[in-house]
């Protein structure tokens, strides 16, 4: 991230979806503060380098101004919740600021974009969210943690659009206009993210830009297709960028951190200003960030 002048970075608590037993419940709660308290573990460990836990935009900000990486805790999938919504006050006083509703697989919360075969699962489950993830999301408006329609289903995604008080946000998904895969968003949830002035953020992932596009073949180029299909539809105020390192994302010329100044090339090649580009790095997650903060209580 240093070398590649990629100052801030959502960390996440990963958790993956297994069969809802209690004994797995448990163990998904314990996984996520584990893994939350090695992120923060961060700030603490980075000799030389300045790393800086923030849990606000403005400590985002301070971070960039003291020329420190910002390192900011999230959790990837609701299942970390453990089907209890008192542990959203657990999490959000460890630092999480958002949290993905989903992953791959149905849980408690809601319905995914990808049933798991493994886990049974049906095409559907909840129709959409479920009435403990209806919960959860007013709790999550609360406490000022941000709704992660990522993996979603449709269903569940428009649901929580609708719902939240606080514009929800998919943290790394991309155009399925340009990407026919069922993890990414089309003109009509593209549109509902517009209108909750919301935020999608074009992810690295190949799989997504281009349908069986793999590491070699698809590029920085193909991110920023998506980026600019995004933007013509629902404005750059709506758009960000994100990467889904360590979780298979990755793509020629924006293969890791370092290689971060090539998106940025591409995208005044194409004509992006400089208040542009601010937004897209960063800025539109900060306004987004903010606003939570704002209607939090």
């Amino acid at each position: 991230m240093r070398r590649g002048g990629l100052r801030a970075g959502c960390f996440a608590a990963y958790v993956p979806q297994t069969l809802r037993t209690p004994e797995n419940r448990e163990q998904a709660v314990a996984r996520a503060e584990a893994m939350l308290q090695a992120i923060r573990a961060l700030g603490r460990t980075q000799e030389g380098i300045g790393v800086r836990i923030t849990v606000t935009a403005a400590e985002v900000e301070a971070a960039w101004q003291a020329e420190e990486i910002a390192v900011i805790p999230v959790i990837e999938n609701g299942h970390a919740l453990g089907g209890d919504p008192g542990n959203l006050a657990r999490f959000r006083a460890l630092g999480v600021r958002y949290l993905t509703l989903t992953h791959n697989g149905h849980n408690d919360l809601g319905d995914s974009a990808i049933p798991k075969r493994e886990l049974a699962d049906a095409a559907a489950e909840h129709g959409g969210l479920s009435p403990l993830g209806r919960t959860v999301i007013a709790e999550m408006n609360r406490l000022g943690i941000l709704v992660d329609v990522s993996h979603a289903a449709k269903t569940t995604m428009m649901q929580a659009a609708e719902l939240s008080r606080s514009p929800v946000i998919a943290s790394h998904s991309a155009a399925r206009a340009l990407g026919d895969h069922p993890r990414n968003l089309d003109d009509e949830q593209l549109d509902a993210l517009r209108d909750r002035d919301g935020l999608i953020q074009i992810t690295a992932m190949p799989a997504f830009l281009r349908p069986q596009g793999k590491l070699e073949t698809v590029g920085v180029a193909d991110l920023v297709d998506h980026i600019d299909y995004v933007v013509q539809r629902i404005g750059i105020r709506h758009v960000g960028i994100s990467s889904d390192f360590d979780g298979g994302g990755g793509i020629k010329g924006w293969a890791n951190a370092a290689e971060t100044p090539n998106v940025t090339a591409e995208l005044l090649a194409r004509g992006y200003g400089q208040n542009e580009i601010r937004a897209l790095w960063g800025g539109n997650f900060l306004r987004v960030l903010r606003r939570a903060e704002e209607l939090a209580g």
